[in-house]
């Protein structure tokens, strides 16, 4: 399937997240700790769609899809948010940083690989 890199600094959401997109969804997953890993991995591994949390040390999830938006090489590259911060003021700054949806977590797994493959199909459109 698709090949996705997630930034989450939680390691057990970390994770759970590859685990579900691996089993259930079928796709190649690369995981980073942070936002900065996350803007020097992608252009590397060219993943098909980037998961990131909000709230990280060393660069938020924010800063990081503004960074990758501005680099040519990867931003054409979906990114969704995937954060427990749902407020309407938090997810107006997500899909103005450049995102193309934001996932409240908790989340059930069997959502999160629905959401994914829609927003996977809706790039290939």
């Amino acid at each position: 399937m698709a090949k996705i890199l997630i930034a989450e600094d939680e390691p057990d959401i970390r994770e759970l997240v590859m685990f579900t997109l691996q089993s259930f969804g079928g796709h190649e997953v690369v995981s980073t700790q942070n936002g900065e890993e996350a803007l020097h991995k992608a252009p590397e591994v060219m993943p098909d769609l980037i998961l990131m949390d909000v709230r990280m040390p060393r660069m938020t999830g924010y800063e990081a899809c503004v960074a990758m938006k501005q680099n040519p090489k990867i931003s054409h590259i979906p990114v969704v948010f995937l954060s427990a911060k749902g407020q309407d003021e938090e997810v107006s700054q997500g899909l103005s940083a450049g995102a193309v949806a934001y996932i409240l977590k908790p989340f059930e797994p069997a959502i999160l690989v629905e959401k994914v493959a829609e927003i996977l199909a809706e790039q290939v459109s």
